[in-house]
């Protein structure tokens, strides 16, 4: 077991050990039925605070042989299904979160070396009698790890697109990073599931398709999985009745995210609500009002209408095909309110090509955006 290689339990226990706990652990058995196929390249995006690091955590205990996690999982809805035991701790797991590395480094290539010297730290530590051909070169000791062993590996990557969120104009550190995840990953024998978790989208560069072997689950499209993006409309009943809330007030305030027809709600928010006994606007307050306001302020033809539109609660048509998947190639209105999707600000009805505002703590975050500045017959019309 090391820091990045074989990691324990210890971030799944701190989920199950909470005062809510929304069992999503059915999730591992379509991970499973990936397991060693062309599909087990899987990259889900959602919306900051909607339980991806909780289900990054869920996959390492699940898989990792650096722990026992029989106990956990066996009172889970995962132990009923008939691949839990095949797979359990039975797969050396690499686990990094890329806002980690980032944050420690002072530029991209710094960042591709630290991750590079410090997970063959662990490699070579716990796999000491190997024979590798250079323990400089981490993709080349990983094979070599996996034909002594055969135990393939699972990596499981948190935050992966943090790069494209800070270094957002920079675009050949973007490559670079591009590169350096294609060159662990794409065509290795070791690499039996490769799970990544972000807010955006893979990353288009035209002909550059570094990581096109990724089947992508997004705010847009999560089929098959969209139950695993949010709370569910039965989970969060069940919450209100346990907890003695109202599920009208719920509803109201929460829900609205719609994936691939399926309503789901915001789980921080849901969360919050319980706990403090009062409902509010939690998710919002994790990120300034002005990370939006600098969105819908952009200058493009029809933003403007659709943004006002959008507050009054009406769904408006976007075209999503377009969008480049980062935070500053925008070409139209329809761009800005794509990301505006996957950031969790907006939801989408694929069948109508459409967009709304899902609930009221969203709209809330709109209205504050526009009370200064330009929007004065807006919010006129929104205090009548």
């Amino acid at each position: 077991m090391g820091v990045y290689l074989n990691p324990d339990n210890t971030g799944f226990q701190m989920a199950l050990n909470s005062r809510i706990y929304v069992d999503k652990t059915e999730l591992i058995a379509y991970t499973n039925i990936q397991m060693r196929t062309e599909q087990r390249f899987i990259c889900v995006s959602r919306p900051r605070r909607f339980g991806k690091t909780m289900a990054a955590n869920m996959l390492t205990a699940y898989y990792s042989r650096g722990c026992n996690s029989t106990e956990q999982f066996s009172r889970l809805k995962i132990a009923g299904d008939t691949s839990f035991e095949k797979h359990l701790n039975h797969y050396n797991v690499i686990r990094l979160n890329m806002q980690d590395f980032l944050s420690r480094s002072k530029d991209m290539d710094d960042m591709i070396s630290r991750i590079r010297r410090e997970v063959l730290f662990d490699l070579t530590s716990e796999f000491a009698d190997v024979r590798y051909f250079d323990d400089t070169d981490l993709m080349r000791s990983l094979q070599d790890i996996y034909i002594k062993y055969e135990v393939p590996f699972v990596f499981i990557i948190d935050e992966w697109d943090c790069v494209f969120r800070v270094n957002k104009e920079d675009q050949e550190a973007q490559r670079k990073y591009l590169d350096f995840l294609r060159n662990l990953l794409k065509d290795q024998s070791y690499v039996a599931l490769a799970y990544m978790t972000g807010i955006l989208p893979i990353k288009k560069y035209g002909q550059h398709s570094a990581l096109n072997m990724f089947y992508e689950y997004s705010m847009m499209d999560a089929a098959p999985i969209q139950e695993f993006t949010g709370f569910t409309e039965a989970e969060v009943k069940a919450l209100c009745v346990k907890y003695q809330v109202s599920y009208e007030d719920m509803r109201k305030w929460y829900d609205g995210y719609t994936v691939n027809g399926l309503s789901v709600y915001n789980p921080r928010s849901v969360v919050e609500s319980i706990l403090r006994k009062n409902f509010n606007n939690y998710w919002t307050k994790t990120e300034t009002y002005e990370a939006l306001k600098v969105y819908i302020q952009m200058d493009f033809d029809g933003l403007r209408g659709k943004v006002e539109r959008l507050i009054a609660g009406e769904n408006v048509s976007v075209n999503s095909n377009k969008y480049q998947n980062d935070m500053t190639t925008f070409e139209s209105a329809d761009d800005v309110l794509t990301l505006l999707v996957h950031l969790g600000y907006l939801t989408s009805d694929m069948e109508s090509g459409t967009c709304s505002i899902p609930n009221q703590e969203v709209q809330q975050e709109f209205i504050n955006c526009i009370e200064d500045g330009g929007w004065e017959n807006v919010m006129d019309a929104i205090r009548n």
